[in-house]
């Protein structure tokens, strides 16, 4: 398990409450966060594979890309 860094279409506070059941469920409560101030909207997750991540949030609906 690593630290991972997608960029996503996550960009407000009601699309914060749809994705964190499903990253909650995914990594664990905690060990995510989503900096929807920053252009990429860049989600950080820690103790989690890079397909467990992308999963979940598209699973809730959104997109997730890796950062380079």
């Amino acid at each position: 398990m690593e630290t991972v860094k997608f960029k996503t279409n996550i960009k407000c506070g009601n699309c914060m409450a749809t994705v964190t059941p499903f990253l909650n469920e995914a990594v664990g409560e905690g060990n995510w966060q989503v900096d929807i101030k920053d252009p990429k909207k860049v989600l950080t997750a820690e103790k989690a594979t890079a397909e467990e991540v992308r999963r979940a949030v598209e699973k809730a609906g959104y997109k997730a890309e890796p950062l380079n």
